[in-house]
Formats: structure tokens, sequence, C-alpha cells
């Protein structure tokens, strides 16, 4: 199967099937793997639900990607929710360290996060973005029940625009 993607970025060709995933670009095929219990580490991975997850080790926060290009399984309802609750968390303990910029939010396809360093681990947040793809929302729930203890409130967004 090969689709094509033209959303006027640079031209990857087309899409591909790969290992049972859904589509990806031909040159994404060759990314590693994101084992939901391996070693996380900054990087381009294919996760088991066929997103692609970036991790950028910054000095204060942590960007992490993750897109879903081609597949609307994982923009359903109840996952974006979770992914919101994942993104609210994060931001909680930034709240908590006091920090001033906004949870990194958006839904859709593509969704970009900044963790802080000393706030929630990155190894167990990037695990929750890995289970909230299979269907599995607790851990999300955790991480946003302990921003919530943290913070003493549910965090709130500002209304500026994320930087």
């Amino acid at each position: 199967m090969t689709t094509m993607h033209d959303s006027g970025g640079p031209r990857l060709g087309p899409y591909i099937q790969f290992d049972g995933l859904p589509p990806l670009y031909r040159p994404e095929t060759a990314l590693p793997l994101a084992h939901p219990y391996g070693p996380v580490r900054a990087g381009r991975f294919v996760t088991p639900g066929g997103g692609r997850l970036g991790i950028h080790i910054g000095r204060a926060h942590h960007r992490v990607t993750l897109d879903h290009f081609g597949c609307p399984a994982q923009t359903t309802e109840p996952k974006t929710k979770a992914f919101k609750q994942l993104a609210l968390a994060a931001e909680g303990h930034c709240v908590q360290a006091g920090c001033t910029h906004s949870a990194r939010w958006t839904p859709g396809e593509r969704r970009p996060f900044e963790v802080i360093r000393d706030g929630v681990e990155l190894t167990a947040f990037v695990r929750a973005l890995l289970a909230i793809e299979v269907g599995d929302f607790a851990p999300a729930t955790r991480l946003f029940d302990s921003a919530v203890a943290a913070v003493g409130s549910p965090p709130r967004r500002s209304k500026r625009p994320t930087p």
C-alpha cells in the first residue's frame, strides 16, 4: 500500500506499509522501534502504535513530539483527552517549579510536549505516551494526579500563546 502525503513540507515520497504499522515514509522505516519498556534517549523513533516519536533533551525542558500522520485510530476522543491530560501533568510540574510558559498542547495528528527536567521523569512521560497509543490511559492519569497533588488544583492553561 502506498499513498502520497502532500503537507507542503519537504517531499519525502509516498507512504509505505511497514511491519503491520500504519503507513510511514520510506526513510522512516529505518528509524528504530521504540519499545514501551526500553530505555528512553534522544532521537527519532517509530512507536508501537505507528507514530513518530521525537525526543530532544534540553537543559531545563525536554521537548517530545509525537505524530500520527495517516493514522486516524490515534486521534479518537478518549486518546485526545488522555494526551491533553498528559500535557497538563507536565504543565503542573512547571507551575510548581515556577516556569512561566503554558502547556504545549495541540490536538490532532501532531502533538508537541514540553516536560520540565526536574518535574515529570522523562521515562515515565514517554511510557505514558506509548501506553495511550495502545489504549492504556492509567499512566497518564497517574502523572496528572501527581501534578494535581503537587500544585493543589488542576493546572490552568493561560490565554497567551505558547512560545
